[in-house]
């Protein structure tokens, strides 16, 4: 068994959880080189007035039709050097996409994947990742200690009789965390889109909370119930208000 940042010993992952692993980490290195490539490009462009939309899919637009001859009025040299980091950026959308679908194959031949998506907020990405990093639940005694073990739970901070609870730790596994507070992202945004649709536990944590706030407290609390779903195989259940 290995240590996590907190201290927990945590069990040594299986070769079959390395490999799939293995697919997530080349992924999200991918992603995180197509957010750089994807600043660089609208940098060169602002440089000479020319203003992209925010969102990879507004970058995506643009070098798509830069590689079939649309180009901006730019000096050549510049749109040559556009040309050149717009055809790196396809590749790297074709690269994550065909990543994706690898991790989505995995998740759908996995009963605990499966069982997962179907709570608001978790995909095949982090279903997949949740089932191949922490392989079984049981290893933690609680969902608290789960949460905290992905450094989803608030610092301490009481003192003189008063609890105070301060930022979450942030330690532990930073992937599945950051999947997590992204996926609540998703479903906070989702919900003040159609609020109709919302359950009231998570309209009243939108309500209560400043955004940021709430999505690391739904974060922590898809965490708990994560721990359950896998621990007792039962499923995803709403939040009681």
């Amino acid at each position: 068994m290995l240590a996590s940042p907190r201290g927990r010993f945590v069990e040594i992952k299986t070769e079959d959880q390395q490999a799939i692993l293995s697919i997530h980490r080349t992924r999200d290195l991918a992603v995180r080189q197509r957010t750089q490539l994807a600043n660089m490009i609208r940098s060169l462009l602002r440089e000479f007035g020319h203003i992209l939309p925010i969102g990879i899919e507004a970058v995506t637009a643009f070098a798509k039709c830069h590689l079939d001859g649309d180009h901006p009025d730019m000096p050549e040299i510049a749109n040559g050097m556009l040309g050149i980091q717009c055809y790196q950026f396809i590749g790297l959308n074709e690269r994550i996409s065909g990543y994706s679908k690898m991790i989505e194959q995995h998740a759908m031949l996995n009963a605990d994947a499966r069982r997962l998506m179907r709570m608001p907020g978790i995909g095949p990405v982090t279903a997949s990742a949740i089932v191949a990093t922490i392989g079984d639940a049981h290893q933690f005694r609680t969902g608290r200690d789960l949460a905290a073990w992905l450094g989803l739970t608030p610092l301490n901070k009481s003192s003189g009789g008063k609890e105070r609870l301060g930022k979450i730790t942030k330690q532990g596994d930073r992937y599945i965390r950051k999947l997590l507070v992204v996926g609540m992202t998703s479903r906070a945004v989702m919900a003040k889109r159609s609020p109709e649709k919302v359950d009231l536990w998570t309209a009243k944590i939108i309500a209560d909370k400043p955004f940021r706030l709430a999505t690391v407290a739904m974060a922590n609390k898809a965490a708990r119930a994560i721990w359950a779903m896998l621990t007792k195989k039962q499923e995803y259940r709403q939040p009681a208000f």
